[in-house]
């Protein structure tokens, strides 16, 4: 009887294993180490933004967008399952007291007409509306699903709400999949703007715009709408804490070297203040986002634009600063943080982006690392001053093949296990999920 390969052992096993707990492929990244799934079975299917919750309070089920609806994935088994079927369906987020997953029909940015706000039940798909938008987007629900968080254009023009233009044309040869986008924009003497490039004078031109806006709320148990707060300043990036129903964050968009971006406000309109204030020319700060506590805001800082790196954050009730040092390479699109808070991910970015790394798309694992005062001797003032510290990291996704303009969107499953994302690199867009211990040889 002749000994089976290694390969063809492997082969038997997992030919053993019903098709339905299997993903739709798997295999080790021969550069990282890490096991990789594709957990999605057709192309143009997208998880959700890095700060929108997808996964039910339990830990055991994901909701994605499909083609032509809404599935669930069982992540133990990895198996999708439809949820929602139909035409001009937006996934919104996953509740975070239950078993609830949001949609809006007719989504819409402005104020040119209805929207309507739908749940649907996890495990049963039975479904109701629970609001009626009369203009805007939601983006966001509280933490005891009791209130929507919303915002809404009020003006009209020409650029769309991601600061692209309806006449921006598509690069040559180029499909623009879900969840991308394609910026375009020409100098004075008719050469192009790069694609970052294009971008900043895509988002400029819609801060400078000047369109009234305002962030609201819905309340799911009476029906009211109640405006959190108004500006002709560009309010975006609108978030409610993990845990606390009435802290919002959001930002003031545009150019992130010409805004005052990361604000936090309670759900009925006090307590509105600034969280990072600049100290030098061209500093940023953005794409914010809570800790699964709701205690802390982290941040992409760089002091200044593109040149001295950070992953930096802010206790909302102390005020405490601490700032963790990022190598050029190591820049991220977006950060995010485990349940524990023991550890972040970075997804990483090419190099035409705000870190022009030579090698920067992976994606990471990132460990905190603190630089202690020497010889156990402390500063006066040492209580008030940022806490430095440094990331210990790790590669889990070789993304040299995937094209940015599609960015990861990392978020972490709820057992810590797997980090889950947007990919092309295998030419369409499809979800993956890496796992963050390393595969067996």
């Amino acid at each position: 009887m002749r000994i089976p390969t290694l390969l063809s052992a492997i082969a038997l096993l997992i030919g053993s294993v019903p098709a339905a707990s299997r993903p739709a492929a798997e295999w080790i990244d021969r550069l990282t180490g890490h096991r990789v799934i594709r957990i999605s079975t057709q192309a143009d299917s997208t998880s959700l933004y890095f700060h929108q919750n997808s996964y039910t309070p339990q830990g055991d089920r994901m909701v994605v967008s499909v083609p032509g609806g809404i599935a669930t994935v069982d992540l133990k088994t990895w198996e999708l399952k439809p949820l929602v079927s139909g035409k001009g369906i937006t996934l919104l987020f996953t509740g975070r007291r239950t078993r609830t997953a949001y949609y809006a029909t007719q989504l819409r940015n402005d104020g040119s007409g209805p929207s309507a706000v739908f749940a649907v039940d996890i495990d049963s798909g039975r479904t109701r509306k629970v609001a009626d938008v009369p203009g805007g987007s939601i983006g966001s629900i509280n933490a005891d699903e009791t209130l929507l968080l919303g915002q809404v254009a009020l003006g009209t023009g020409a650029l769309r709400p991601d600061g692209t233009r309806p006449d921006d044309a598509q690069a040559p040869g180029r499909v623009v999949g879900p969840g991308e986008a394609d910026y375009r924009a020409t100098r004075a003497d008719g050469t192009p703007y790069s694609f970052a490039e294009a971008k900043e004078r895509r988002l400029d031109e819609r801060l400078e715009a000047g369109i009234p806006m305002e962030i609201f709320t819905i309340d799911l148990r009476t029906g009211r709408r109640r405006v959190v707060t108004a500006s002709t300043d560009w309010l975006n990036h609108i978030q409610f804490s993990p845990t606390d129903p009435q802290q919002i964050l959001y930002c003031h968009e545009g150019p992130w070297h010409k805004v005052d971006r990361i604000w936090a406000i309670r759900a009925d309109g006090t307590g509105k203040r600034l969280l990072h204030t600049r100290t030098m020319n061209m500093e940023i700060a953005g794409h914010e986002f809570f800790s699964m506590d709701g205690r802390t805001v982290w941040y992409d800082l760089q002091t200044p634009r593109g040149e001295v790196f950070w992953l930096a954050g802010v206790d909302l009730a102390s005020g405490r600063r601490h700032w963790y040092k990022v190598d050029r390479n190591q820049w991220s699109v977006h950060y995010n943080q485990l349940r524990d808070g023991r550890r972040f991910s970075g997804d990483g970015g090419d190099g035409e982006m705000v870190a022009h790394a030579p090698d920067g798309k992976y994606l990471y694992l990132f460990t905190p690392q603190a630089i202690p005062d020497v010889a156990d001797i402390h500063a006066a003032n040492a209580d008030r001053l940022v806490v430095p510290g440094t990331l210990g990291v790790e590669k889990l996704v070789d993304m040299r093949r995937h094209d940015y303009r599609l960015e990861p969107n990392m978020t972490f499953t709820p057992d810590g296990k797997w980090a889950v994302f947007r990919g092309n690199f295998e030419g369409a867009t499809h979800i993956y999920a890496v796992e963050l211990a390393k595969a067996a040889r």
